[in-house]
């Protein structure tokens, strides 16, 4: 038993995907930390490893203006093995989820976004309300909570009734374990940890955001495609030299992608949704859209 564990271990890291990195960066800054923290204390040099900080991100404007890189490297920072442990199992299975239904590439953005807003929340918070103004020149937030948040919340609005097999509890839909996640993060600021409550709202709320778009029918994350589109787009009106297609044309490509999408279907049916490539989960997307 030990040895199957070990070995799913090893093939899930030395896949080449999203999922597997983010979770392979977060463990292996958790563990360079923890060596760091045991020489600073034999030296004692300071009760915080100098990783911590060099790379969480303060509240304080002024200490943030001296590191801006912070704002992105605490999310992939970690001290405490039970912070690490639960944020990496809620990023697997939120991820497992959220790659049902769109892409890697859609899982790197949102997790990165969603921390970006998660610290944006905290450092503005923390300037904004009196009850931190004593706390704002030395407080500081660290972990991929809300960009984990954020990826699970978004998975949620897409698809608000995807029903878990909760232990005890049952089946339950995704709306109502994102509700819970929320409402205990907001009921949970006035009792310790502030700001990283604040931060997993500032992540819930893009995650929400971003799915809520999508559900409109607007990928906001089209943004980063712009330039190939662009590119895509001189070459056809070279190929056509600004001419309408014909209905020749038109029926022959719509054909085509008719049975580009009978051939995705049918590798769903035998292999699974998460069988499909990055690409093959874009054209099913804007398929779906027409």
């Amino acid at each position: 038993m030990q040895i199957n564990i070990l070995e799913g271990l090893k093939r899930f890291f030395l896949q080449k995907n999203v999922l597997s990195r983010l979770m392979l960066i977060n463990i292996t800054i958790w563990l360079i930390c923890l060596f760091i923290c045991v020489f600073t204390w034999l030296f004692n040099i300071s009760d915080i490893s100098f990783v911590t900080k060099l790379f969480a991100v303060p509240s304080d404007i002024a200490t943030l203006a001296e590191k801006p890189w912070s704002i992105f490297t605490y999310m992939f920072l970690q001290e405490q093995f039970g912070h690490l442990f639960f944020n990496m199992l809620m990023l697997y299975y939120g991820a497992k989820i959220f790659l049902q239904y769109f892409s890697q590439k859609q899982l790197l953005l949102t997790y990165i976004i969603g921390g970006l807003v998660g610290a944006l929340f905290f450092i503005l918070a923390f300037n904004a309300f009196p009850v931190f103004e004593n706390m704002k020149g030395h407080a500081v937030a660290l972990g991929s909570s809300a960009s984990v948040l954020s990826i699970l919340i978004a998975a949620a609005t897409y698809r608000p009734d995807y029903t878990l097999n909760l232990f005890l509890l049952g089946q339950v839909k995704m709306k109502w374990i994102a509700i819970v996640f929320v409402v205990i993060d907001f009921l949970s600021i006035s009792k310790g940890n502030s700001g990283g409550h604040i931060a997993h709202l500032g992540g819930a709320l893009w995650g929400f955001l971003y799915a809520y778009m999508l559900n409109k029918d607007f990928d906001i994350y089209r943004i980063f495609k712009k330039r190939a589109r662009i590119k895509v787009k001189t070459v056809n009106t070279e190929n056509y030299q600004g001419r309408p297609k014909t209905d020749e044309q038109y029926n022959a490509e719509r054909a085509q992608a008719q049975e580009e999408t009978d051939r995705i279907l049918e590798k769903i049916a035998k292999n699974g949704y998460s069988s499909l490539s990055d690409k093959e989960k874009e054209f099913l997307f804007r398929q779906s859209k027409k």
